[in-house]
């Protein structure tokens, strides 16, 4: 990959390639497809300035993964586990983009693009995860993450390891 090159990072094994023109996300190992997903990235333009809801451009790495062993469709709150599924939530509460099942919290790798200050993807929160709005994939609804089917996220938690890279792309 030219971008890891250019800022003398080792390409991982694992890469994630997230489209948003596309709205999709493409898993690779060892340069070769393994799956691809219907995803949901940003309701509003992308920008890896905080506080724009966009979803942030540029090469980042899963910094952190959350939820092992949680069942699917469990909603978080501040990373951590409810004990509670999001059919369990009223309608109103169900209303907005929940975070469900798992949790893969993304740090930017390059300096001032997604990385420091007031562009920092890890500081802005921006997560992969699963969404209690499973029939609005494919179309952009999130305030900035990445979302994903709930029983594709559980078994992409599986397969990808902290330091996998992921490319998000216009």
């Amino acid at each position: 990959m030219q971008k890891c090159a250019a800022l003398g990072i080792k390409p991982a094994n694992q890469i994630l390639a997230v489209r948003l023109a596309t709205q999709s996300m493409q898993f690779f190992r060892a340069g070769k497809l393994v799956r691809a997903f219907v995803i949901s990235t940003s309701l509003r333009p992308p920008s890896n300035m905080k506080g724009s809801l966009g979803t942030p451009l540029g090469l980042h790495a899963i910094a952190e993964k959350i939820g092992q062993d949680q069942p699917p469709g469990v909603v978080f709150r501040s990373r951590m586990p409810t004990a509670r599924n999001f059919g369990e939530f009223s309608d109103e509460e169900n209303r907005e983009n929940l975070i469900t099942s798992r949790i893969l919290w993304l740090h930017g790798l390059e300096p001032g693009v997604n990385q420091g200050g007031e562009i920092d993807s890890h500081d802005r929160y921006i997560y992969i995860h699963g969404t209690n709005h499973e029939d609005r994939l494919g179309s952009p609804q999130s305030a900035g993450c990445v979302l994903m089917r709930n029983l594709d996220l559980v078994e992409l938690f599986e397969e990808v390891r902290i330091g996998d890279q992921v490319w998000i792309s216009d």
